[in-house]
């Protein structure tokens, strides 16, 4: 038995919670299935794992260079704050369950226990309707960290055993139903690529699109892409992404760390008092176009490997299901400039609501963080921009950056996590998330009961809507686009 246990443990620690050799390995293995010679199967586990590798080294240095310079707002002006931030999120989960006398320590066999959950719902597929398997690992244990809390919080005095049954529950669930909410909106972004998002938007993504087809989409000039739009005049500029990213970075965070001061950051070890300041912004603001080129490179190299795999995971153990990834891989599809747009608008929306949070004397304080402000707005940006057009790309990012903030300062306080500095902050974790909490706090197991329900009826619900697309959508796109058409 502790043999067995051994080598689970070190499958989620190594390959599960490791979302670059976990592509790798689904890749790998769909090859296998496949029928592909190994040194075939090897090479595609290989690039599936470099591709990643190559997107996360775009990520984390969007990530680097950009929280300090958001949260250095707070240490600066010395504001008592809740940043909503991932890492944040996670670090004072860490605190608070320190100040409870509790651990997390079981945390890999929950996300082990949780994964299962969802592979057993996507293959029970003609019952569950459930077609998505969430393979974002540390998105996994973020959101394992924050469910946690939310659980002790509504059952203080429960053992940790039944607590982790509980999460382990709704959790999976929530993979599953999540990652399938984007499944259609995916496939039609990006042409019939072969994943979904298996993130923290999911909610968002779907909520998104229908918003964009309701408020802009076959409406007269209201449903014109981002990219169709020709500005005219030294404006032209903006029509090249790259320059029209670099521009508006550098009035974005230009204006930060010109409040921030160079004196603070050189304090911070940013730059010297030797460093010319106007440059040193030029290089931090530039280099945001510089990790959005390498992230978009990253997806072009492993998503072809993991669609032309996972064909022999679906043929011979997951009949009809998709891969659910990290969302930043969407940033290889659709308008270009949808991803800065979605960014400079949904950070409008966040500070709007932080003004207001500060105008009403609000309890909680939030400052935006990084990855809640690019990864949940640029994303929704692409979606709504593909959907509903330049209007929608305005329009759904700036809503998402307000509920991200009134929605995190309400459960960071009301579960008291604001006290300890940091909350997840990403859509779905200041939506649902925290209507599952009051509701699951107010009536204990009945709204544990109601919350698993909800989550069940959603693909059903789906499935109604297009019995006969749901799952061809995923096992023959290009015959759904024709059935699609032909209506």
């Amino acid at each position: 038995m502790d043999i067995i246990l051994s080598i689970l443990n070190g499958f989620v620690k190594n390959i599960l919670t490791k979302p670059a050799f976990f592509i790798g390995f689904l890749v790998l293995i769909g090859y296998l299935l496949d029928g592909k010679k190994w040194y075939e199967a090897l090479a595609g586990f290989i690039k599936a794992t470099v591709g990643y590798m190559i997107l996360m080294v775009g990520s984390g240095g969007l990530v680097s260079t950009f929280r300090p310079i958001l949260t250095g707002l707070k240490d600066r002006f010395n504001i008592s704050a809740t940043v909503i931030d991932p890492y944040f999120g996670q670090n004072a989960v860490t605190e608070g369950m320190e100040h409870l006398g509790k651990s997390f320590s079981q945390v890999m066999i929950l996300l082990l226990v949780a994964f299962i959950v969802n592979i057993i719902l996507v293959r029970l597929k003609n019952i569950t309707k459930m077609r998505a398997v969430f393979t974002t690992g540390h998105v996994q244990m973020q959101q394992a960290a924050t469910a946690f809390w939310l659980i002790v919080f509504c059952f203080p005095k429960l053992g940790q055993t039944p607590i982790l049954v509980i999460m382990a529950i709704l959790l999976g669930l929530y993979w599953a139903v999540g990652s399938n909410l984007t499944v259609e909106d995916t496939q039609r972004l990006t042409d019939g690529a072969g994943f979904c998002i298996a993130h923290q938007q999911m909610f968002g993504i779907r909520l998104a699109c229908w918003l964009s087809d309701k408020l802009f989409a076959n409406k007269k000039d209201q449903s014109k892409d981002i990219d169709d739009i020709e500005l005219p005049g030294f404006l032209s500029i903006f029509n090249e992404n790259m320059v029209a990213t670099a521009i508006l970075m550098t009035l974005f965070f230009g204006i930060i760390q010109g409040v921030l001061g160079k004196e603070y950051l050189v304090a911070q070890e940013a730059l010297t008092m030797e460093d010319n300041f106007f440059f040193y912004i030029l290089q931090s603001s530039f280099s945001f176009a510089v990790n959005l080129a390498i992230l978009q490179l990253g997806v072009r190299t492993f998503v072809g490997e993991l669609t032309a795999s996972f064909d022999g995971i679906q043929n011979k153990l997951l009949p009809g299901a998709l891969p659910g990834i990290d969302c930043a891989a969407v940033f290889g599809f659709g308008a270009a400039n949808a991803v800065t747009i979605g960014f400079m608008f949904g950070a409008l929306g966040q500070f709007l609501a932080i003004a207001i949070l500060f105008l009403l004397k609000s309890p909680t304080l939030i400052i935006a963080g990084f990855v809640p402000l690019f990864f949940d707005n640029a994303v929704i940006g692409v979606y709504a921009n593909n959907r509903g057009g330049y209007k929608a790309a305005f329009l759904m990012p700036f809503i998402s950056g307000l509920i991200q903030v009134f929605g995190s300062a309400f459960i960071a306080t009301y579960t008291g996590l604001a006290q300890y500095g940091g909350y997840l902050g990403m859509f779905d974790w200041a939506t649902v998330w925290p209507a599952f909490t009051v509701l699951i706090n107010n009536i204990q197991y009945v709204g544990v009961a109601i919350v698993a329900i909800f989550l069940i009826v959603i693909p059903q619900l789906q499935y109604k809507k297009n019995k006969k697309g749901y799952f061809m959508i995923t096992e023959d796109y290009e015959k759904y686009k024709e059935t699609i058409e032909n209506k």
